[in-house]
């Protein structure tokens, strides 16, 4: 009997320190944001799994659409220096102000709460550390929207056409 509790103790213990090797090896690289171009200032909004996975997290600045995030997703947007206000809504409109520094990272996470009619989005300041606490996805390219005019090379010009030869200069009357 006391063998078989050796045993089984034994074998958790190694179950114990085999258990976080997986999960180290499954688990995501950690992600990493670049720093913003010179001039320049950064807002990451992420949204963390949760409720309302079919509402949407549309975030808005100045009536434009600047990303939209599904649950579990993040968008890097780059921006210029000041005061930005940025919005959400469904049945509701929420509002966050968020000052950004030139250089500087700021963090705002969206989530769902309950609404009478249906979800409700929240925009909140959010922090690096609870960024990467868990693991996000890069928002993919809005596929619906207008793709950008391809660029095509100039035409190449025309050979000049060659110029009609001068009429001869009328001679000079003496006056």
């Amino acid at each position: 009997m006391i063998k078989l509790t050796r045993l089984a103790i034994l074998g958790a213990c190694a179950l114990g320190a085999i258990a976080p090797l997986a999960q180290a090896k499954d688990a995501p690289p950690p992600i990493t944001i670049a720093p913003p171009p010179a001039g320049k200032g950064e807002v990451v909004f992420y949204r963390a799994h949760g409720i309302g996975a079919l509402i949407s997290c549309a975030v808005f600045e100045n009536g434009g659409k600047v990303t939209s995030l599904p649950p579990g997703h993040y968008a890097v947007v780059v921006t210029d220096p000041g005061k930005h206000t940025y919005t959400v809504r469904s049945e509701a409109t929420d509002t966050l102000n968020i000052q950004v520094e030139s250089g500087e990272v700021q963090y705002a996470s969206c989530h769902i709460k309950m609404g009478i009619m249906a979800g409700r989005p929240v925009l909140a300041p959010g922090s690096d550390e609870e960024f990467h606490s868990r693991p996000f996805k890069l928002v993919e390219p809005d596929k619906h929207a207008a793709p950008a005019a391809p660029a095509t090379p100039a035409a190449p010009a025309a050979p000049a056409a060659p110029a009609a030869p001068a009429a001869p200069a009328a001679p000079a009357t003496p006056q």
